[in-house]
């Protein structure tokens, strides 16, 4: 045995005894027939109390004798005082020796750290001026038998706060702020959509054909149908049949699938937001997308100057716009423009850099594998990229001056991707042409390429207005403005490899 098994193993023995005798304690509990009691209900959350009476003079708090309620879980337990935490903050309790009963001093020297407890009395403020409850009853709601985390190590193992979320929670406060700053950025989110008028709408997880995105599908099988059937890679396709249907803005915020990799910037299992907007163009969502974001940083963090991973951000600036040629002339040393033009020019370019190419890519394929490598971990601050092949578009309209482009943007902040915008591609027969170019490229071994979907034709054939739609990465924004390093950081339960 290793001496860091060893230390493993010590450390477990001595974990199982300590669970013991909570175990033996709870026996007792449940002995006396009052072992997890129900019906407690806590009349303030700690840290409402913290914020509305924190300014309050002693005396004033004394005279008005606030009686409350209040129920967390006991994080420490000393002396005449212990604290509490709940889902908003933490809040002291007093103990109070001349007030509580033999039996309620007698459970309190039994607490354990984690223990959840719910006590009533009345608030009061310390001569250092922190507020307590002067306890007047107390109740063990549940006993904890599992001990805590090293108050002052924490939950240092970063694996281990994503496999056991629920203890990270518990004792890292700065998990709890980043996962609230999470939820602001969804409350923003739907608020900021149906402002402006759109219509939050939900589509099939569950599909026959997956559409919406270049990306490998998860498989299943429905066995009452006897079919296969796939996981939502997009919900994209779906939303522009309501667009047909009349729905001119629509937005859902989904759970998306992809049988991809695992890294700090993806997950299997994601969120994304997705719009779309009839009689606009991609012009408009750059517009759009600007104030989304800004809005977002002022939900979230107060402010539209933001500090992630030590650069920051002053988001009130405007947002660069840039074509994706222009950023590999821009960012790639000596290179050209005339290099981007030719098969053979670009194709030779991409050896030199190491990009691995297919024999099946043309310059559309070539120039976005080039841009990935020379210019994408560039792009600090925020960037829309405009100007993408038509071969890595499918799904985008054409551009009216050069039809080997599209009229799409791609939104970077931070070396990364954040959303992916385009007018639409409302011609049926040129998105038929199109689908059938990707059957052929997954014929040829691309698992990426999309299917051929007969009846998104068929809605296209009805007659799509000019529709401009976007999607954007909300794990990948939660991340910059909670200031997480991995994508992992943002969502309270990713996907793992069993232990």
């Amino acid at each position: 045995m290793t001496e860091e098994n060893q230390t493993q193993a010590e450390a477990a023995a001595e974990e199982n005894k300590l669970v013991e005798v909570r175990r033996q304690k709870l026996r007792d509990l449940q002995a006396k027939g009052i072992a997890y009691p129900s019906g407690f209900k806590p009349s303030h959350f700690t840290g409402d109390i913290q914020e509305e009476y924190a300014a309050e003079e002693k005396a004033t708090l004394e005279e008005a004798a606030h009686k409350m309620s209040v129920g967390g879980r006991v994080i420490r337990n000393r002396g005449a005082f212990m604290v509490i935490q709940d889902m908003t903050g933490q809040l002291q309790l007093y103990i109070n020796r001349k007030v509580l009963s033999e039996d309620e001093l007698a459970l309190i020297k039994t607490l354990d750290l984690g223990d959840i407890i719910g006590a009533e009395g009345t608030l009061s403020k310390s001569n250092k001026g922190d507020l307590y409850v002067d306890m007047t009853s107390i109740r063990l709601l549940t006993k904890s038998l599992r001990p805590l985390p090293d108050k002052h190590k924490g939950l240092a193992d970063t694996e281990m706060c994503y496999r056991q979320r629920y203890v990270d929670l518990i004792v890292n406060e700065e998990t709890r702020k980043r996962f609230v700053g999470r939820s602001k950025l969804m409350a923003f989110t739907r608020e900021f959509f149906n402002s402006h008028r759109f219509m939050e709408v939900e589509t099939p997880m569950l599909q026959s054909i997956p559409g919406g995105a270049s990306a490998r599908p998860f498989e299943t099988h429905h066995n009452a149908l006897d079919m296969p059937m796939y996981l939502r890679i997009a919900p994209e396709l779906f939303l522009k049949r309501l667009v047909v249907g009349g729905m001119d803005r629509v937005y859902e915020i989904n759970r998306n699938f992809r049988n991809e990799g695992v890294s700090t910037r993806h997950n299997p299992e994601f969120t994304m937001l997705e719009f779309y907007q009839a009689f606009a163009t991609y012009e408009d969502l750059i517009k759009i997308t600007e104030d989304y974001i800004r809005g977002a940083a002022k939900a979230v963090t107060g402010s539209t100057q933001i500090q992630y991973q030590g650069v920051d951000y002053d988001l009130d600036k405007p947002f660069d716009v840039i074509s994706m040629k222009d950023s590999i002339v821009k960012y790639g040393e000596g290179i050209t423009a005339d290099q981007l033009e030719s098969l053979e020019a670009i194709n030779a370019l991409a050896q030199k850099l190491g990009v691995k190419t297919e024999a099946s890519w043309g310059v559309g394929k070539h120039l976005q594998e080039i841009f990935d490598v020379v210019a994408e971990p560039n792009l600090i601050h925020p960037t829309f990229i405009t100007e993408y092949p038509k071969e890595v578009s499918p799904l985008a309209r054409l551009n009216d001056d050069n039809p080997e482009i599209t009229d799409r943007f791609e939104f970077f902040i931070g070396g990364r991707e954040i959303g992916n915008g385009f007018s639409e591609l409302n011609d049926s027969e040129d998105q038929a042409a199109r689908f059938k170019k990707q059957v052929e490229s997954k014929e040829a071994g691309d698992d990426e390429a999309m299917h051929y979907d007969a009846d998104y034709i068929t809605a296209l054939e009805y007659g799509l207005p000019p529709t401009a739609g976007q999607g954007i990465g909300l794990d990948r924004l939660a991340m910059f403005l909670t200031d997480a390093p991995s994508i992992r950081d943002v969502i309270l339960f990713p996907t793992m490899r069993p232990l």
